[in-house]
């Protein structure tokens, strides 16, 4: 599949989720970056906001198989991966697969459940393959988590420990909608719900044909390097106690090549860059404990590495590897 097929089908994809979700545009890339690179994605926001709604709109765009869990403090990893149990027919112990077998699942309030339950999603998350019993299931391709919390709830929630939010690519705030948009969103749910009538405009194969040549996106060795010095000043920041792993900086990487394309280009500029850091960057940050520093404050540590490593000065006819 050539690049520019992809940024084809991927305006396709946009302009299908658009017919449901108004002004978020941005969060849809993200979407789509998350998609064709593999990775996960958290969508964190107040009640209300729109995701569910996001989830299954990109859900109903793609012609795959998509399934949603409600992460409650019950729920147990056998609710997810799925069980063996014996068959008074057969005579013999027969698997039934969870509802981790899919192409998108769709994690509803995960920090609900408790910290063994999601646990449960952590091999999938990382290795596309869960094991039950001894037994180890590759998952289908593509697999893509999206787990949805609301961050202004604390009672009655398990917050997701470090490790597991390390598994998420992106982590997403919605936001509200602007006056104009809320207009938009009432005429447009006033008689009925539009997404009841999307259609499907991709395959499973076009995703999986997608993910194979992303890495294709030029970066420039300057480039490369300015994204290292970025992760690696996010270890020696006076407000920071865990910085970015090497597991962040090759996220990152993979999240800007995709990034890039999406913007119609096949080379990697600093400002991709600076685009991405916040979503991959934010939630592998642990600030230090010490009096005036809150974790919430993670945006503006960004802000401020962001301002303080030096940008390469090529022009974009540079960025571009020979």
């Amino acid at each position: 599949m050539e690049l520019t097929e992809i940024q084809e089908i991927t305006s396709k994809i946009k302009a299908n989720v658009n017919q449901v979700l108004v002004g978020q545009g941005e969060t849809i890339d993200l979407l789509l970056v998350a998609m064709i690179s593999s990775g996960h994605v958290l969508l964190e926001d107040v009640p209300g906001t729109g995701k569910t709604l996001m989830a299954k709109s990109l859900a109903k765009s793609l012609a795959g198989d998509f399934k949603r869990i409600q992460f409650t403090p019950d729920l147990l990893p056998t609710d997810i991966t799925g069980i063996h149990f014996y068959s008074q027919q057969k005579a013999e112990f027969e698997f039934r697969p969870g509802p981790i077998f899919t192409n998108i699942l769709l994690a509803d309030e995960i920090n609900r459940a408790t910290p063994r339950t999601q646990s449960s999603l952590l091999e999938s998350m990382e290795e596309r393959q869960v094991t039950i019993d001894g037994n180890t299931h590759t998952l289908a391709k593509p697999f893509l988590v999206i787990a949805t919390q609301n961050p202004i709830e604390s009672q009655g929630t398990f917050p997701l420990p470090e490790a597991q939010l390390d598994r998420f690519l992106l982590k997403i705030n919605m936001g509200y909608p602007s006056r104009e948009e809320g207009l938009e969103i009432l005429k447009r749910f006033k008689a009925e719900n539009p997404l009841e009538a999307l259609q499907s405009i991709i395959t499973v194969d076009e995703i999986v044909k997608m993910q194979q040549v992303y890495s294709n996106v030029d970066v420039n060795e300057d480039v490369l390097g300015y994204l290292i010095d970025v992760v690696e000043q996010t270890r020696d920041h006076d407000s920071v106690a865990l910085g970015v792993s090497p597991r962040g900086s090759q996220a990152l990487l993979k999240a800007v090549q995709v990034y890039a394309l999406l913007q119609g280009r096949t080379y990697v500029i600093p400002d991709d860059i600076k685009k991405m850091a916040k979503p991959v960057l934010g939630h592998r940050i642990v600030l230090a404990q010490r009096i005036g520093v809150k974790q919430g404050e993670v945006d503006g540590v960004l802000h401020d590495i962001l301002r303080q490593v030096p940008v390469p000065t090529e022009s974009e006819k540079e960025l571009v590897q020979e």
